[in-house]
This record gives C-alpha cells, structure tokens and sequence, in this order.
C-alpha cells in the first residue's frame, strides 16, 4: 500500500475527494497522514475520521521557516511517503523542502496555468473579462506555482459570477481531477522528469498537462 501524506491549511474539500477516492478506486493508495500548521483547519478532523494521523505543527515554535520546514519533513518521513499532496497549504516551502520531495509532490491551483500563479485568482479572471477559468494540478519546483502542469479543468465564467459562485464551479472540478491525478501517480504512471517535465506512461505531456482529444 502506498502512503500518500497531505498538507492542508482549512476546511480540506480537496482532501477528502482523495479521501474518498483511497476508499474506492485508489486500490493501492491510502492517506496516511494529515499535516497543518492551523489548530483549528477542518482538515484534521477528516484525516482522523479516516483513520489518518491529524498532526497540527505550530509555526510559532520555531524561529525560521527553515526550522519549521525542517522538523515538518521529518516528521513527515515517518510516514514514508510515495506521494506528498498539498491541498491548500497557506505557507510558501522552503527550497531545502521542495529539493526533499522534488518529483513526489503535487498542487493544485485555481488557475489555468501559466495564467494566473499567486492568490486572488478568482477575482483576478473576473476583473480581465475571461471567459473561462479553471485549475491545475502540477508538480511543485522552487517557482511557485510554475512546475509541470499534470492536467487542468476548465469551466466557464458568466456575466453574473462572483467569487463565490465561480469558487464553488471550480472546486466542483478539482475534486474529480487531483484523485485522479493521485491514483496516476500511485500507480506508477506518473512521473517528472529533469525536474521540468511530466510524464504519463511514458509520454511527455504539454505545458497545459495531459489532454484527450
């Protein structure tokens, strides 16, 4: 079985998708653990509700971001990870921590990368007039929010939309596409290469991710 750990900063929708999907069609991918750095984030009561270990880490005990990245990884290792899953962790990672996990860790981002990194994205897309938006799941490198796309969603935007109801039409989307992206990576299909290319059985994907026509 594989271990797949999550880090998550709120409430953990993503989180219980995977969850759920572990229980059902991830035959072979179970979540291990769940790591916060908020006492109160929803997300610890899921992972324990599922059987995971909910382990809050406090910033505040440690003086660098460096020390706090460091004692999270260890702990972390405990668990042997296959895959490292962020799920709406509201911290920026430490060079040192991604170089750690360069290859076994993925993100996802509520944009239609390379549009859009950074926060606000919702608001960001409206205010431009698109048309549509969307998100990413990517592999993590030291630019933020700029390693390999693995695969996108999109959905469109109307005259109407606010964040809010935007917000709720992509999340919709993302929790069908990061389990499946997890069971991808857990089933040995996935793969980053050169730390600046994705793979799926052995294909190069494209800037955007894996695309059926």
């Amino acid at each position: 079985m594989k271990s797949i750990v999550v880090l998550v900063s709120g409430n953990g929708t993503n989180l219980q998708a995977i969850i759920d999907a572990c229980e059902t069609n991830i035959s072979n991918g179970k979540v291990t653990a769940v790591f916060s750095n908020k006492a109160e984030a929803f997300a610890l009561e899921r992972a324990k509700k599922a059987g995971a270990a909910g382990i809050f880490l406090d910033p505040n005990d440690f003086d660098t971001r460096d020390a706090f990245d460091q004692e999270l990884m260890r702990q972390i290792d405990e668990y042997e990870p296959t895959l490292l899953i962020l799920a709406g962790y509201m911290r920026i990672l430490s060079g040192e921590f991604v170089r750690h996990y360069m290859g076994r860790m993925i993100n996802i981002h509520p944009s239609l990368l390379p549009k859009y990194p950074g926060l606000n994205t919702y608001q960001r897309a409206i205010h431009a007039g698109d048309e549509e938006h969307g998100t990413s799941v990517h592999f993590v490198t030291e630019q933020l929010d700029g390693g390999p796309v693995i695969l996108q969603a999109k959905v469109p935007i109307f005259d109407e939309d606010t964040v809010e109801t935007l917000t709720q039409r992509v999340q919709t989307q993302e929790h069908l596409i990061y389990p499946m992206v997890t069971k991808w990576f857990v089933e040995g299909r996935l793969e980053m290469r050169d730390g600046k290319s994705a793979y799926l059985d052995g294909t190069l994907l494209s800037m955007y991710g894996y695309a059926e026509e």
